[in-house]
Order: C-alpha cells, then structure tokens, then sequence
C-alpha cells in the first residue's frame, strides 16, 4: 500500500522531496500566527473593557458598591 510518492523507505530521503505540505512557509505561517495571537488579545480586552464599562454603568463604580456593602454589613462599626 502507497501514501503518496512514497513506495519505499530504502534510499536516500533527501530524493523523496518534502514530507508535509507548505514547505518553506514556516516562517510566514509564525508571523501570521502571532500577529492573529496579538489581534485576539487586543478584541479580548477591547470586548472586556466594554463589558467593564457596561457593568459600571448598570450597577455604579467601586464607591458605590463599597458604600452599599457597608450599608448592609450588620457587623460594621
């Protein structure tokens, strides 16, 4: 049974020619990774900074919370 332009592995593997796809894109390929990698991060943060500002409109900034906290703490001084 054959795969591919391989029928044997005796011989010298340098006359086979490349064993996977895209071969010299590796390169390229690890650019474009990391700058996908860097555009996802910067969608994440953009993403949670609008939530943030969403959830602090909704229920207030920290103040706010801290006194209502404290407002309902049957232990407060």
């Amino acid at each position: 049974m054959a795969t591919g332009n391989v029928t044997s592995w005796a011989g010298n593997i340098s006359e086979i020619g490349p064993l996977y796809p895209f071969v010299g894109l590796e390169g390229l390929m690890f650019v474009v990774g990391v700058a996908l990698w860097i555009l996802w991060h910067v969608a994440q943060v953009r993403t949670e900074n609008a939530t943030y500002e969403d959830e602090i409109n909704r229920f207030g900034d920290d103040e706010t919370l801290r006194k209502i906290l404290d407002a309902e703490d049957p232990y407060a001084p």
